[in-house]
């Protein structure tokens, strides 16, 4: 039986390892691949674009002026609190679109025509990530954008630059958990139900819309261990001042831990599937 007949479970048997270069120049090119398909598909940039701008706006002009008020001043007050808290939500939300993306491609036989070429298991999975976080760089350039026009001060250009990287490492950790979901998942609505159950929760059960201290004391415990709260925090603390230390570990910690645990079972999976 000839190579081209075997499934890919049976074929990743006899992979024979690859150098690291040849990794990288893998990577490289499906890399090249994901973005050459971006721009044949250019409404696949639709939520990069959109979401910033809605949620800004929304969360500025429905709830800037109370919550603002409770923050001590108004609406200006609100949006130098809520826009690190949206960048911290970025990678979340990209995060999500990579394993609804992963999945389709599963479906429609991609995959399957990668995992029958001769190249690194792992590339694939790191192209992905890598196109990722570049639409989510492009993602917080139009928040930015946005955040200067409603009225957002940036007074630490360094904290700026320093918390989208900050939330580019938690977002690509928190792929590695996507990636994994489009493995195992049998369509990309059940990838789209299960982040949307996740996400929810920690998304609005944070400091990244609203400070804690009102909330009831259970919810403030949850917020205390929830990663999106340390990254918005330290994020805040950036870009406007404020504690930094104690978030910044408490994210850097998360995201290696995601990360160690999640990448090589994302690759196992994808390895193995049949």
């Amino acid at each position: 039986m000839s190579a081209a007949t075997l499934t890919p479970a049976a074929a990743t048997k006899g992979d024979t390892p690859i150098p690291l270069r040849a990794h990288l120049r893998h990577t490289g090119a499906l890399i090249r691949r994901n973005l050459l398909w971006i721009r044949q598909d250019p409404e696949s940039m639709f939520d990069a674009i959109l979401f910033p701008v809605i949620f800004t706006l929304l969360f500025v002009y429905v709830f800037g002026g109370s919550i603002g008020q409770s923050l001590g001043g108004g609406q200006d007050q609100y949006v130098q609190y809520v826009v690190p808290g949206l960048m911290a939500m970025m990678g979340m939300n990209m995060a999500q679109g990579v394993g609804t993306g992963f999945n389709q491609d599963f479906n429609s036989g991609v995959m399957d025509r990668f995992r029958s070429l001769p190249i690194g298991r792992g590339s694939v999975l790191f192209a992905k990530i890598a196109v990722e976080l570049m639409r989510m760089l492009f993602a917080t350039v139009v928040l930015m954008i946005v955040a200067l026009l409603v009225g957002f001060d940036i007074t630490n250009w360094a904290g700026l630059l320093a918390s989208v990287g900050l939330s580019a490492l938690f977002g690509s950790a928190l792929m590695w958990v996507f990636l994994t979901l489009g493995v195992v998942m049998k369509s990309a609505q059940s990838v789209q139900a299960m982040g949307f159950l996740v996400l929810m929760p920690l998304q609005f059960g944070s400091s990244i819309f609203a400070p804690t201290a009102s909330m009831p004391g259970w919810l403030r415990n949850f917020t205390d261990y929830n990663p999106l709260s340390a990254l918005a925090d330290t994020a805040r603390g950036l870009m406007v001042g404020g504690p930094v230390t104690h978030g910044l570990w408490v994210t850097l910690i998360w995201s290696a831990g995601l990360t160690a645990v999640m990448a090589p079972v994302a690759i196992y999976k994808f390895r193995t599937k049949s």
